[in-house]
């Protein structure tokens, strides 16, 4: 993608939709326990804001993230958690305000970046358009969790596509982070988009093939659902394999979530 500014401009309206989805919540319902285990809507909240700083900070200052990935490394475990859970203990107010002023900053950091700027992250390296598209994917994600846990709807919407792009671009590192070596073979998937337009990857005469829902895909890569509960479907034991241990986000494979009716 030559031109970020799409998705960083749907990286900030996914933002505001979970905003308006939390902005009026008492603070008893910020407590509400989430389908993370451990984790409250406070804690989502609180992680998408630390994200959000680290990601600010990976753009405007390489040298201090290089502390952020030190400080990661020595606790390889823990640090996310004890990021959201620092977070958590503000008031939501506080959180809010912490939240809304740090994505801003990023907003803004991101749009002025110079054309072909990379930027160091727990995983590869991103380019501007990837790292909004990367926050964009866990706002999408932990918004859900938030949602499911007040009883909310959220509908899919064409921001899915960035998802779906960096789900698919995130294939070998799905294998790398389960220590597997990628397949060289690329692989096709088709996708139906929430108004029915089909969104298309990889050669169309590839053996390996993944069809199904694009919001099924998306739940997938984000762990947000078990695969027995979506409606994908693989052709070829490559690309059966992949939709076992597929994750579009930096770090150790997750332990997803269980199947509908699995006590967790």
């Amino acid at each position: 993608m030559s031109d970020p500014t799409s998705v960083i401009d749907d990286l900030r309206e996914e933002s505001e939709e979970l905003d308006a989805l939390v902005a009026m919540l008492n603070p008893e319902e910020w407590r509400t326990a989430t389908p993370a285990p451990g984790w409250t809507i406070a804690h989502q909240i609180a992680h998408l804001n630390w994200t959000d700083r680290a990601a600010l900070v990976a753009v405007t200052d390489a040298d201090g993230f290089q502390a952020l990935v030190d400080r990661a490394l020595a606790a390889p475990g823990t640090f996310v958690d004890e990021g959201a859970e620092e977070g958590a203990r503000q008031t939501p107010a506080e959180l809010l305000t912490a939240w809304r002023k740090d994505r801003a900053a990023l907003d803004e950091a991101l749009r002025a970046a110079a054309p072909g700027a990379r930027f160091p992250w727990y995983g590869p390296p991103m380019a501007t358009a990837s790292m909004a598209t990367a926050r964009l994917m866990e706002t999408w994600a932990h918004g859900l969790d938030v949602a499911e846990a007040l009883g909310a709807t959220r509908p899919p919407t064409g921001r899915l596509r960035h998802i779906a792009r960096i789900g698919v671009r995130t294939r070998d590192f799905a294998y790398a982070a389960h220590g597997l070596t990628p397949p060289a073979e690329p692989f096709r998937v088709e996708l139906t988009g929430p108004g029915g337009d089909p969104w298309t990857y990889g050669p169309e005469d590839a053996t390996q093939r993944v069809t199904g829902p694009a919001l099924d895909f998306c739940l997938l890569v984000t762990q947000r659902a078990h695969r027995a509960d979506l409606a994908l479907t693989a052709e070829g034991p490559d690309a059966d394999r992949w939709l076992d241990i597929a994750q579009a986000f930096a770090g150790p494979p997750g332990a997803g979530r269980p199947p509908k009716g699995t006590a967790e």
